[in-house]
C-alpha cells in the first residue's frame, strides 16, 4: 500500500510518514505543489494526504490537476473554514482534516477510505492470531474464540497498532468513547482477559504510567 504525502511541514510529514511505515505503509514525501503534480502524473498511489497551504500550487490547484488519476485524497490542512472544507469535497476529495490533528484519528480516517476504496485488506494476523475484521471473528491456530465485544475490538485495535505504545486514554477513547472515564479498571480487565485467551502474556506489554504496546512481530 503506497500513501503520497504532500506536506511543507516536515516535523508533520516525517512523523505521519514514521507512523504509516509502522503499520507496513509504503510512503512517498514531496513538499510542494508542482513535485505533487510529477509525482502523481508518473506513479500511481492509493492514497494521498494533501496539504492546502503549499509553495507555488496550493493543494486545490494540485486537486484539480490530479483529478484525471482518481486516486483517493485526504486534504490535511489548517484551513478550517467550512467553505474550504465544501471546496474540496468539490473538487472530490475523499475526506479533510483539519490541524492540529490528533494521529490517531488521521490513521482512522485513512482507513475508513481505504476500505471504502476497496484497497484495504479485512484480514489481520498476529502470530497464531488471525483476526477477520468482516465477520468480527477471531481464530487462534485455526480454531474460533468467543470473545467479548469489546475484547474483540480491543484486540483488533492492538493488533493495527502493533509496536506503537498507546496510552489508557487513547485505548478508553478508541474502545469506549466516553462511557468510562481514565481511571476505570474496565480496560485493565479487558487487557489481562486478553493476555489469557490469546497466549499474549509476553507480547501484550504494560509500559508503567502510560499505557500498553503489543510487541510488534
Amino acid at each position: 500500500m503506497n500513501i503520497l504525502i504532500v506536506e511543507d511541514d516536515d516535523n508533520i510529514a516525517n512523523v505521519v510518514s514514521e507512523i504509516l511505515q509502522a503499520r507496513e505503509f509504503e510512503t512517498v514525501l514531496c513538499d510542494t505543489g508542482s513535485q505533487a503534480v510529477e509525482l502523481i502524473k508518473n506513479n500511481m498511489y492509493d492514497l494521498i494526504l494533501l496539504d492546502v497551504m503549499l509553495p507555488g500550487l496550493d493543494g486545490f490547484q494540485v486537486m484539480q490537476k490530479i483529478a484525471y488519476r482518481r486516486i483517493p485524497v485526504i486534504f490535511m490542512t489548517a484551513r478550517q473554514d467550512i467553505k474550504d472544507r465544501l471546496y474540496g469535497f468539490e473538487l472530490g476529495a475523499e475526506d479533510y482534516i483539519t490541524k492540529p490533528f490528533n494521529i490517531m484519528e488521521l490513521l482512522a480516517r485513512i482507513e475508513v477510505v481505504l476500505r471504502r476504496n476497496n484497497k484495504l485488506d479485512d484480514q489481520y494476523r498476529y502470530d497464531n492470531v488471525h483476526i477477520d475484521a468482516k465477520t468480527h471473528c477471531i481464530n487462534m491456530n485455526g480454531e474460533e474464540l468467543l470473545l467479548r465485544p469489546k475484547e474483540y475490538e480491543l484486540a483488533l485495535y492492538l493488533v493495527k497498532n502493533q509496536g506503537m505504545v498507546l496510552s489508557r486514554e487513547m485505548l478508553m477513547h478508541a474502545i469506549w468513547g466516553d462511557e468510562y472515564g481514565e481511571e476505570s479498571r474496565t480496560l485493565d480487565n479487558h487487557i489481562l482477559h486478553l493476555r489469557k485467551k490469546l497466549g499474549w502474556e509476553e507480547k501484550l506489554i504494560t509500559i508503567p504510567r502510560i499505557g500498553y504496546r503489543l510487541e510488534k512481530l
